[in-house]
């Protein structure tokens, strides 16, 4: 059973994973990928509501495609351990829907507070003259995160599945939506920043959605990522830096 229970649940979420991909493919091929764009979406006179269930569509993509080839390990030895109880399939299906609801949240908030900088841009004209700043404080912030605690403790639970099964798992349906919120919450608790990077530069920019993916996987499943969260928080410094400072020395 526990056997068949993992074959099920690597095609499964790799068939998500790759459909994502695809979308986010075909989103930069055709050029529709800037219509979801916060910024296309916020400025292009759409009802609020109606904006922001569009760009939660593209999170969602972005979300599966980004997010998700990091979580498998944990997925799959969810998957394993919840295979005796009754109603297995439900309750990996809420482990992995309560993942995706915190991400969700997090995407929606990330909306309106981009909301509110748009407004304070178009209030302030040092700023609107200046919007540079906006994206080299962005690299700053990813840069300066991946050194905090809280990355490093976030980053811990997501290394150990074992160890986070071990400690939260719980037969039952409710059970299981609650250790996903859990995980959903370690999870963005060490990758909120990167993912505020993938946010910034929108659900068809290949080349940095890619980037960040390998970087978030590599730091939870390989044994070079403490390294590579130190040499990537230095890396995004030293870019928000020159961002920041370009004006000086142009």
């Amino acid at each position: 059973m526990i056997a068949a229970a993992r074959r099920e649940v690597r095609p499964d979420i790799r068939w998500v994973v790759a459909v994502a991909w695809l979308l986010a493919l075909a989103a930069e091929l055709t050029g529709r990928g800037r219509l979801l764009h916060h910024d296309q979406l916020i400025q292009g006179g759409l009802p609020r509501p109606a904006a922001l269930v569009l760009f939660l569509v593209a999170w969602q993509a972005m979300v599966a495609a980004m997010m998700l080839p990091s979580s498998l390990p944990m997925i799959r030895l969810f998957s394993r351990t919840a295979a005796a109880q009754p109603r297995a399939g439900l309750a990996r299906a809420l482990f992995v829907s309560a993942y995706a609801l915190v991400w969700t949240a997090f995407g929606a908030a990330a909306f309106f507070f981009d909301v509110g900088i748009h407004a304070v841009v178009y209030q302030t004209p040092w700023l609107y003259l200046h919007s540079y700043l906006i994206g080299g404080g962005t690299l700053l912030l990813a840069g300066a995160f991946q050194f905090s605690p809280l990355k490093d403790a976030c980053l811990r639970q997501c290394r150990n599945p074992g160890a986070f099964i071990l400690r939260y798992y719980r037969r039952g349906a409710g059970a299981a939506l609650l250790t996903g919120l859990r995980h959903g919450a370690f999870c963005l608790g060490c990758c909120w920043a990167l993912m505020l990077l993938a946010f910034a530069a929108g659900v068809a920019n290949l080349a940095w959605m890619a980037a960040l993916t390998l970087l978030m996987t590599a730091e939870k499943r390989s044994r070079i990522g403490p390294g590579l969260v130190q040499a990537s928080g230095l890396a995004m410094l030293g870019g928000g830096a020159f961002i920041v400072l370009q004006p000086f020395w142009t």
